[in-house]
């Protein structure tokens, strides 16, 4: 499974880009907002320290915008991935987007019906929103394991990339279920690294080594 950090801290994108485990970057813009920084700034500087896609929002609500805004944002790299919503004007350009070759993440996906419909216009990437899904009383990794068996049922391209990821176990769900991508905050992703025996282990080795009062190098 394919890992992407969502955020636009892009000291945070660098500190992860250094472990090896970032394959792309998706931001949006209340993560945009947050960073207090020009979006078009952002972006270029993110497209350089990541070689995987990086997903760059519109904001225009109509197609014909849509696009003119894509124009703008596939022009700052070569790995820009322009994100559109999941509506009938984003599918539109969605379609348009990638029959032209560029990568479109299709994002606020909550049903397996619109991920369907996203696959079909051609939807590099779609972004299924888990965490927000059990906010409202549904099973997020219910919608992830549906999607996935209908893109393998016709076997559509689109990569499924689980979005709204709060904590471990979504990403352990969706890792188990055969996600392609998951895309999670800094926080939740350094949480991977945590295990109580883990720390235990190190503390001893290092009380154990202290004792032999011998140093390396």
């Amino acid at each position: 499974m394919k890992f992407f950090v969502d955020t636009a801290d892009t000291a945070e994108i660098r500190d992860l880009a250094a472990t090896g485990l970032l394959d792309g970057v998706t931001t949006n813009p209340s993560l945009i907002h947050k960073s207090g920084r020009q979006f078009l700034e952002v972006v270029k500087e993110i497209c350089g320290i990541v070689d995987g896609p990086v997903s760059a929002e519109v904001v225009a609500l109509d197609h014909e915008t849509m696009m003119k805004e894509a124009e703008i944002l596939r022009k700052i790299a070569d790995n820009v991935c322009i994100k559109v919503p999941l509506t009938i004007d984003g599918l539109k350009t969605c379609k348009a987007l990638t029959s032209d070759g560029t990568q479109v993440n299709v994002t606020l996906c909550f049903s397996a019906n619109q991920a369907l419909l996203a696959a079909k216009a051609g939807a590099t990437f779609i972004s299924p929103f888990v965490g927000r899904h059990d906010d409202n009383g549904f099973d997020g990794m219910q919608l992830i394991d549906d999607i996935r068996l209908i893109y393998d049922n016709y076997a559509f391209d689109t990569e499924i990339l689980v979005a709204s990821v709060r904590h471990s176990i979504h990403v352990l769900e969706a890792a188990k279920i055969g996600a392609d991508v998951m895309t999670a905050p800094p926080a939740v992703i350094k949480s991977l690294f945590n295990h109580v025996l883990t720390e235990k282990g190190i503390a001893a080795f290092m009380a154990d080594w202290a004792k032999t009062g011998q140093t390396i190098g």
